[in-house]
C-alpha cells in the first residue's frame, strides 16, 4: 500500500484542502440525514407525506431533524482508521486495511455497547463520542461484516454476495488522501470495502467512489474525475457493471431537464453501483447543492445512502461553504466532524510534527493512539 507524498504545503493549499474534507465530511452526512427519513418510500409516498415536490427540507427522523445513520457513524470511522494508519507508521506497522478493520470494530462496539468504556484507553477520542452510541438502522451486512476480529478480504471477503451501496457510502475519507496515487486511493478503498461487501460490484463501486473524490479533492471536474475512475477500473475483474452504471450516468446527462423518474432509471434495485451513478448524475446535474441533494433522495430507492454519496462529491467539489448552512445548523454530531475534519487534514498536511523523528505531541498521540 502507498504512501502519502511528502508535498511541502502552502498556507492557501492547508486551507483549500481543509475546507474540501469539511466539505466532504458534512456533504454526506447532511445527505444522509436529509434522504434517511424516507427510505423506503416510494416517490408517491414521499409526496404524499411531503407534498407534491417531494423532500425539500430536513425531515425528522430518530426523534429529531438532521440526524444521521450507521453510514456517517462508519464515515467518521473511515477517517479515524486513516489517522490511526499514520500515527502506527512510525512503529514500522503499515497496514491500511488493518487499521481500518480495527476503526470499524470500535463503529460495531458503538453498536452493542451503552456507551463509551473508559477502560478501553486505546479507543482514541472518537469512541468516546457518547452520541455515536445510538443504533441507526446499520446494514445487516455492515453488522455481520464487523462481527468479529475476522477481516475480509479480496481472498475471502465477508458476504459475497452483497451488492448494497454501504460500503461505497463510507469511502469518501478514501478519496481525501491527496497524496497517494488515484490506484492506491481504489486499492485501498476496494480492500476495506470487501471487509462487508464481498461482490465485486460493490466492492468495485466503493473503489471507483473513492477515486472521483479523490480527483475532486485535488482540483478536477467531476467529469474528468469519472473518466479518471473508468480507465482506472477497465484493468478490474468484474468492473462491467460499476463502468456501464458511470457510463449510463453521463449519458443521462444530456437527455434533457433532469426528473425524478430518470435518478429513479439510474438507481435500478438500488445497489451499489445504481446508486453511484445517481450521485454523479445529481452532481452534475443539480443547479445547487441542495438541488443535487433534493433531487438524489427523492426515488424509491435507498435515499439516504443516495445523499450520502452525492452529497460527498458535492462537498468535495465545492468546500464547506457551498453546503446549505440551515441543514449544517441541524445536523446531529457537527462538532464532532468538524474536529475529526480538521484532525485528519493537519495529520495529511503536519504528520511529521505531530509525530516524527523530532517528537511526539502527547495530546494527539492520546486522541489517535499508536497501539
Amino acid at each position: 500500500m502507498g504512501a502519502t507524498a511528502g508535498a511541502v504545503w502552502g498556507r492557501a493549499e492547508q486551507q483549500d484542502f481543509r475546507s474540501r474534507v469539511r466539505g466532504t465530511l458534512l456533504g454526506a452526512a447532511v445527505g444522509d440525514a436529509l434522504g434517511a427519513p424516507v427510505d423506503g418510500l416510494t416517490l408517491e409516498g414521499i409526496r404524499e407525506a411531503h407534498g407534491a415536490e417531494g423532500l425539500v427540507d430536513l425531515a425528522f427522523g430518530h426523534g429529531r431533524r438532521g440526524s444521521v445513520t450507521h453510514l456517517t457513524q462508519l464515515t467518521l470511522f473511515s477517517l479515524d482508521g486513516l489517522i490511526r494508519a499514520q500515527v502506527r507508521r512510525d512503529t514500522g506497522a503499515w497496514h491500511p486495511p488493518t487499521d481500518l478493520h480495527r476503526a470499524y470494530r470500535r463503529w460495531a462496539a458503538t453498536q452493542s455497547d451503552w456507551g463509551p468504556d473508559e477502560r478501553r484507553k486505546d479507543d482514541g477520542w472518537l469512541a468516546r463520542e457518547e452520541w455515536l452510541y445510538a443504533r441507526r438502522d446499520p446494514a445487516r451486512a455492515c453488522l455481520i461484516g464487523f462481527g468479529d476480529d475476522i477481516m475480509g478480504t479480496l481472498d475471502a471477503p465477508k458476504n459475497p454476495g452483497e451488492l448494497g451501496p454501504e460500503a461505497a457510502a463510507r469511502s469518501a475519507p478514501f478519496g481525501l488522501l491527496v497524496g497517494w496515487e488515484p490506484q492506491l486511493v481504489m486499492q485501498l478503498a476496494v480492500e476495506c470495502a470487501a471487509q462487508t461487501h464481498g461482490h465485486p460490484t460493490a466492492y468495485l463501486a466503493a473503489g471507483a467512489y473513492a477515486v472521483i473524490v479523490h480527483a475532486l479533492a485535488r482540483g478536477e471536474s467531476l467529469d474528468g474525475a469519472v473518466q479518471r475512475a473508468l480507465a482506472i477500473l477497465a484493468a478490474r475483474p468484474g468492473q462491467q457493471p460499476v463502468a456501464d452504471a458511470l457510463q449510463y450516468a453521463l449519458g443521462a446527462v444530456r437527455q434533457g431537464m433532469p426528473t425524478p423518474g430518470r435518478v429513479e432509471e439510474l438507481a435500478g434495485d438500488g445497489t451499489a453501483e445504481g446508486l453511484l451513478a445517481v450521485a454523479v448524475y445529481c452532481a452534475l446535474v443539480g443547479d445547487d447543492i441542495r438541488h443535487g441533494l433534493c433531487l438524489a433522495v427523492n426515488q424509491g430507492g435507498p435515499s439516504g445512502a443516495a445523499g450520502a454519496l452525492t452529497g460527498g462529491l458535492l462537498g468535495a467539489l465545492y468546500g464547506e461553504t457551498a453546503l446549505p448552512p440551515a441543514w449544517l445548523a441541524e445536523l446531529e454530531g457537527r462538532p464532532t466532524m468538524l474536529a475529526l475534519a480538521d484532525d485528519f487534514a493537519m495529520e495529511m498536511t503536519q504528520g511529521p510534527a505531530l509525530h516524527g523523528p523530532a517528537g511526539s505531541a502527547p495530546g494527539w498521540l492520546a486522541r489517535y493512539p499508536r497501539a
